[in-house]
Formats: C-alpha cells, sequence, structure tokens
C-alpha cells in the first residue's frame, strides 16, 4: 500500500496561524459590535468668530478627547438655514449624537425636529430653540440681564438714561436679555432706555452704533448695557474715542478674558461672568450618556455671577 506523506512542518504551522488569525478577527468584529467604536458627534456652533462660542468649543474638544470620542465641528456663520443643512448631513452620516449651538429660537428648530425623528440625540448648548431638543446645557439668560441691568440702577440711583446693545435678533440670548433688562427697567420709572438696537454680538459694528448714539444723544446717554462683552468692548472704544468713557457706565456679559482686563484698567465697569467652560464641559458628557443609552438630565442650568473691580481676581486665570 502507497503511504500518504505527511505535510512538512511549516505548512502546518502556517494552518494553525491562519485558524488563529480567524479566531482574532472575529473576536475583534464582536468587540466592535458590542460597542467597542468610538463614539462620533456632530458639533454645529453658531459662529466661530465669537470669542464665548469658540471658548465653548474650545473645552468640549478638550472633553471629547480625554473621552476619546471624535467631534465633527462646522461652523453655521450665524445662518440657520445653513445649520439646518448641517444637522440633516450630521443625521446622513449616522453620528451617535448631535450638539448644537442654535443660531436662532424659531429658524434652528426644524433641526431638532430632524434629528429627533431620526432617533439621534440632538443636545442644544448655551442656546434655545422653541423645539426642545433631547437636552439644554447653559445658563439663564434672564438673569444675567436682571443681574446687569440691576448693577446700572444702582451705580445710577434709580435715575438716569440708557441705551441697550441687543445681539443677534430672534436668538434665544437676545430675546431672554432683552427680556430681563427690561424687568429691572419697570422697578425704576426714572432709568429711561432711550436706544435700543442690534450690533449683532460684533465689536466693530457695536463701535459704530455707539458713534451713532453719541451724535444722537451726546452727553444725555448715563449707561450702556451691551449684550455680550464684544460689543461693550466696541461702546468702550467710542466711548473713549469721544472723551466720554468716564461720564458713562458700561455693563456687558461673557466675562471673556478682554473683558476682564478692561474690568481691570477700569474701561469697563462690569461684566457678568458665564462659565464657557462648564457649558462645553457638560454638553459632551450629556451627549455621550445620550448616545450610550444612560440616564442623563435634561436640563442643566450654570449660574451667572457678576465681575467688578471688587471681585475680579477669583476670575482672572
Amino acid at each position: 500500500m502507497k503511504q500518504i506523506a505527511s505535510p512538512p512542518l511549516v505548512i502546518l504551522f502556517s494552518i494553525i496561524l491562519l485558524l488563529t488569525s480567524c479566531n482574532q478577527t472575529s473576536t475583534s468584529e464582536k468587540n466592535q459590535a458590542e460597542g467597542g467604536k468610538k463614539l462620533i458627534v456632530g458639533v454645529t456652533m453658531l459662529s466661530m468668530q465669537n470669542e464665548f462660542i469658540v471658548n465653548v468649543h474650545d473645552e468640549m474638544v478638550k472633553k471629547a478627547q480625554e473621552a476619546d470620542i471624535d467631534l465633527i465641528t462646522v461652523d453655521a456663520e450665524r445662518s440657520a438655514l445653513k445649520q439646518v443643512e448641517q444637522v440633516e448631513s450630521f443625521i446622513a452620516q449616522k453620528v451617535d449624537a448631535i450638539i448644537m449651538n442654535p443660531c436662532e429660537v424659531e429658524a434652528s428648530s426644524p433641526a431638532v425636529t430632524k434629528a429627533l425623528s431620526a432617533k439621534i440625540p440632538i443636545i442644544n448648548v448655551n442656546s434655545e430653540t422653541t423645539i426642545k431638543p433631547s437636552a439644554f446645557v447653559g445658563s439663564d439668560d434672564v438673569e444675567s440681564a436682571r443681574i446687569a441691568m440691576k448693577f446700572i440702577a444702582e451705580k445710577l440711583g434709580g435715575k438716569g438714561n440708557v441705551v441697550m446693545m441687543n445681539g443677534y435678533m430672534g436668538q434665544a440670548a437676545q430675546i431672554k436679555r432683552e427680556q430681563g433688562a427690561r424687568e429691572i427697567l419697570k422697578q425704576y420709572p426714572n432709568l429711561k432706555l432711550i436706544a435700543n438696537q442690534t450690533a449683532e454680538w460684533d465689536r466693530a459694528k457695536a463701535m459704530s452704533l455707539m458713534e451713532n448714539w453719541i451724535q444722537s444723544f451726546g452727553p444725555k446717554i448715563n449707561a450702556v448695557f451691551a449684550h455680550n462683552d464684544e460689543m461693550g468692548l466696541g461702546a468702550v472704544k467710542a466711548l473713549t474715542d469721544a472723551g466720554l468713557k468716564n461720564k458713562v457706565i458700561v455693563v456687558s456679559i461673557d466675562a471673556i478674558p478682554d473683558a476682564l482686563q478692561a474690568v481691570k484698567k477700569g474701561t469697563l465697569d462690569a461684566t457678568v461672568f458665564q462659565n464657557a467652560e462648564q457649558q462645553g464641559a457638560k454638553a459632551i458628557e450629556t451627549a455621550i450618556k445620550a448616545a450610550k443609552g444612560q440616564p442623563y438630565d435634561k436640563e442643566t442650568l450654570i449660574p451667572f455671577q457678576l465681575v467688578t473691580k471688587e471681585n475680579l481676581s477669583k476670575f482672572l486665570k
């Protein structure tokens, strides 16, 4: 009988190696199926030209890296229409969660509806929409304006003329900060709002607007309330150039580094601290929990704080 030759040892070793490799591949695939893949979160921000918004986003990036998740960030450039399209793109990419910093209360709302319909959790950060998202992380903008206007009222002894610089019209922060300011004005009948106009959160536009108001009202202006620091600093520059800053109180919101330095110099009388780091961090934390199907807070409100020369050291880094 003819004997069958045994396979060479090298062939046996190759077969064992191949079987081991197949087993490892199937284990890897199993781990991925069980949740081993990285979470992907789509982020659409109102405007990456706004320092406070950039600060919020920087903290998101930091926390995403710590949690080992991937962020896809896009800039809506203040366009609610573009923002809705960006969310549609995230849905098409099948991201695990979406974080939106809404451009407008009404016009950005369809983005929330679309995400929820696609069963993708969507978290609004810093600003709100009419349609309720999966969760909101931010601060009470009405309260921020109450704090600012109360400071102005006390500094003026409840009597004087105020001008107010609004943020981008139709955005939640603009609506609520105007509401909060008007609530305080009602409590002081001798405090008059003589001008109220948008400078769209922008320093250069605020400077131009303040120059126009100086021409129209001159020394009649006793105080400026700006809905954010960028506009407040623009107002300070115009008033300084006109030689009027020492006679006019200027208060704004956010406590960005430039504003804190202005408070230190005495050119900005006060700012209202809004915690960008906590907003960014909590938004990421909430998005991760929602994506994993874990319990999460539907609303996270981070308090505002008045910043003046007296307590400035607590906020300077």
